[in-house]
């Protein structure tokens, strides 16, 4: 039975390993109560938890990525528009007014 803290340490592909295990573990459970050879159907219970577990730790680490571009890019923004200047002004005459001067 894998625990979370256990999951927390494993890499990605390990992960999707385990992921794999826990599906065709879950399939033969499954096929041995269709078929009646099975003895403890509560193995499909655990089974289900397991790959519950995986899945829990594989999309609590897309979340942390995808948050984690989200606050880069928030930064990258940030420090690219602290200077009004090289954000695209065009303000030419200097009175505040950021429209082209069309001379009328």
């Amino acid at each position: 039975m894998a625990r979370a803290k256990a999951l927390a340490d494993l890499g990605d592909t390990d992960l999707l390993e385990r992921l794999a295990d826990h599906k065709e573990e879950l399939f033969n459970l499954r096929f041995q109560f269709a078929t009646g050879q099975l003895d403890n159907s509560a193995a499909i219970k655990a089974a289900k938890k397991d790959i519950a577990r995986v899945l829990t730790e594989l999309r609590a680490r897309e979340i942390a990525d995808a948050e984690a571009l989200a606050e880069a890019e928030a930064e990258a923004e940030a420090g690219s528009s602290a200077d009004p200047a090289q954000a695209g002004d065009n303000d030419v005459s200097g009175d505040g007014n950021a429209e082209e001067e069309s001379g009328v």
